[in-house]
């Protein structure tokens, strides 16, 4: 009984997912209104969209396993370096990027990389295309992979079935709502996102006996609770963090600097001063690892 709530609750959720397409698909009335959203995105819905879509599936699958398997160091310098990284984004490229786009009238970035510097073969703007189609059909079809596996691990459904029901829904509501249905459901998820992540803490630590028994157990683990080594969970040993690990953990932060879907976050933002306000939840958000 309690899977078929949880199915119909999901399926409840991607539908409504696909009325947010369709309601939004009747404000698109130009290209920039359907890829930037009409430069109008508030700071929240901003700010909270290039979270949710930056920290996906790999924060509520992959973060949770590495952490649960090593210890709080290898996480908790990711967590530093990506509140590092997205803070500097936000405070050096995105007040510039939404200026300069506005002044060029770019609504993509291959096309405002090509226009900023005067490529008037348009090399920039299909160098650019090309990296993105190249690097992002992983990307992309990892969070579709990502998708399959929760449905499959969870009530047992057919993995490949799982995998193709999200995608349509996900290009659904994309291809029909354009920036604004996608910056919304992205609202949507990041709720949803940090309300599971507060409510899993919450029941992990009371399955497990309360925080006592939880602090005395990861105590047990040799390097499990230090920032400067890794629990083996293999061998039960700990392996010593060097500074190369440490700065090379943290750089991942720095990968925020040149995602496109980012990117795009800070063209659409409504006016320049809004970053302000903007700028202050990403940093906060990233360190939720």
């Amino acid at each position: 009984m309690s899977n078929i709530c949880i199915i119909v609750t999901i399926v409840v959720y991607l539908v409504a997912m696909l009325f947010v397409g369709f309601a939004y698909s009747k404000t698109n009335n130009d290209s920039t209104d359907f890829y930037l959203g009409g430069r109008k995105m508030g700071p929240l819905v901003t700010a909270m969209s290039a979270e949710a879509s930056d920290m996906s599936s790999w924060l509520l699958m992959g973060m949770p396993g590495l952490a649960y398997l090593t210890g709080i160091a290898s996480p908790g310098w990711t967590a530093i370096g990506l509140a590092l990284g997205t803070w500097l984004n936000w405070l050096i490229v995105a007040r510039r990027l939404r200026r300069y786009s506005a002044n060029l009238e770019a609504i993509t970035v291959p096309q405002f990389l090509s226009l900023r510097f005067h490529d008037q073969r348009n090399l920039l703007n299909a160098l650019g295309a090309v990296i993105i189609i190249v690097f992002f059909v992983p990307y992309t079809a990892s969070g579709f992979a990502a998708c399959g596996k929760l449905f499959h691990s969870l009530f047992g459904v057919d993995y490949m079935a799982a995998m193709v029901v999200s995608a349509c829904v996900i290009v659904g509501y994309t291809i029909t709502g354009g920036f604004r249905a996608v910056t919304t459901t992205d609202l949507i998820q990041s709720i949803v996102m940090s309300l599971a992540l507060v409510a899993v803490l919450v029941y992990g630590i009371g399955a497990a006996g309360g925080w006592d028994a939880v602090v005395a157990n990861a105590q047990s683990l040799p390097g499990y609770l230090t920032m400067m080594a890794s629990h083996n969970a293999a061998e039960g040993t700990a392996t010593s963090y060097s500074l190369l690990d440490i700065v090379s953990t943290m750089a991942w932060g720095l990968g925020y600097f040149g995602m496109p879907h980012i990117l795009l976050r800070f063209m659409a933002i409504e006016d320049e001063k809004s970053w302000y306000s903007a700028a202050a939840l990403p940093a906060c958000g990233s360190s939720l690892p």
